[in-house]
């Protein structure tokens, strides 16, 4: 069937849109309403933090490089102290927090166990303190490209379809949506996910968060327990409407399995919460203007919008250029988040929270300083960043 005369209203106008309302897009919302601009952020679900808090991936990684330096800063760090304003559920970090104690290669890194409905509130009424509007029930559906510039991103909610309009775009999707639809060259992570289903019980043992299946990709991982998480052998790639919600199905039912195998020892124990977005962690991301390598730890990049450090092992710092977050394709589109140009071994290590919130907020400020980010002027972004207390590079820690 062909629909005609179906027009597409625009019922916004804003300077910057995000799409995507997990850690990358909240930092990237965060930065650029505090440049005083006008900020809507789209979320599909009804909470913020998307696999931190509805996929129950609740473990705030390390913002340390494992031996004794704090290497991520500003709204990472922020985020982090957000997480646990009410307390924390595990991980607790005393060496960091209190300094109680050492921070050396064998004590605690700097990360955390967060309960995800706190955060959630807790940075839904932040952002509202900002001014930054937020569309819940919200997600891309397209793009309006005219001579490499999005003029409007087509979006669905209970409204219906309609329009937004905006000066810049960000792309906090966590599968590059918005520079998908726009024609930025962009890769799939091929390899695919692997089933997980976290979620939360109580009973004999208390409040515990089950992680079942491994939520993260195990085939360059030599150690045997993470082959024996397997729940099902089959890999996803989070693109796909059915797909997803076939991975949902077997996630559900090996949660409840799970839950039976448990009850056998213990009678009170009840789930409290699963997870209510497919736990996917690498899908799409865009080809930039530079490849972050996982070898390329230690190295001084001018255009550095801040570092990461390696949540699998200590040691190792990155500087993130600039560079990775766009692409010469789309003028005025930004990405954030796992989103960025890295090697497939770096994107594992760009895909967690830290990271997300590092690339966040240097999107977010890029995003009010110009509407070509291929010609912003990096030391003025530099100078923004570190300004909200930000490290650019580590002969700085």
């Amino acid at each position: 069937m062909i629909l005609e005369n179906i027009t597409t209203p625009i019922t916004y106008n804003c300077d910057v849109l995000i799409c995507g309302g997990g850690f990358a897009g909240i930092s990237a919302a965060l930065a650029a309403a505090r440049q005083g601009k006008k900020v809507i952020l789209l979320e599909k679900s009804f909470m913020l933090g998307g696999l931190a808090t509805a996929g129950l991936v609740t473990i705030y990684l390390p913002l340390c490089d494992g031996i004794g330096h704090q290497v991520s800063f500003g709204i990472a760090e922020e985020l982090f102290h957000l997480s646990i304003k009410m307390g924390a559920e595990d991980k607790y970090p005393e060496n960091w927090l209190e300094n109680i104690g050492t921070k050396t290669e064998k004590d605690k890194r700097f990360e955390v166990q967060f309960n995800p409905q706190l955060f959630a509130i807790l940075a839904e009424q932040l952002l509202l303190k900002e001014k930054v509007e937020i569309l819940y029930g919200s997600y891309a559906v397209a793009t309006d490209v005219n001579d490499k510039r999005i003029s409007a991103v087509i979006i669905e909610n209970k409204s219906g379809r309609q329009a937004i309009k905006a000066k810049t775009f960000i792309d906090a999707t966590g599968d590059c949506d918005l520079a998908h639809f726009s024609g930025v060259p962009c890769e799939c992570f091929k390899q695919g996910n692997v089933l997980a289903a976290w979620y939360y019980s109580t009973g004999k043992n208390g409040y515990k968060l089950n992680m079942l299946g491994f939520c993260d990709i195990p085939d360059d991982q030599k150690d045997e327990k993470y082959k024996e998480s397997h729940l099902v052998n089959r890999r996803f790639t989070g693109l796909d409407g059915e797909e997803l919600s076939v991975m949902t199905q077997l996630s559900h039912a090996s949660t409840l399995n799970d839950i039976i195998k448990k009850r056998e020892n213990d009678s009170e124990l009840f789930p409290t919460a699963i997870a209510t977005t497919p736990q996917i962690r690498m899908t799409r991301k865009i080809i930039g203007e530079y490849t972050l390598h996982d070898t390329e730890q230690h190295k001084y990049f001018e255009d550095s919008i801040g570092m990461v450090s390696d949540w699998r092992k200590r040691g190792p710092v990155y500087e993130v250029p600039y560079r990775t977050l766009y692409s010469k394709e789309v003028k005025n589109l930004i990405v954030a988040g796992r989103c960025t140009c890295v090697t497939d071994s770096m994107w594992d290590i760009m895909r967690v929270i830290p990271c997300c919130a590092v690339t966040g907020q240097a999107a977010g400020i890029a995003a009010t300083l110009t509407d070509d980010f291929s010609k912003i002027d990096i030391q003025m972004l530099q100078n923004r960043l570190k300004q909200n207390g930000v490290v650019l590079h580590e002969n700085e820690l």
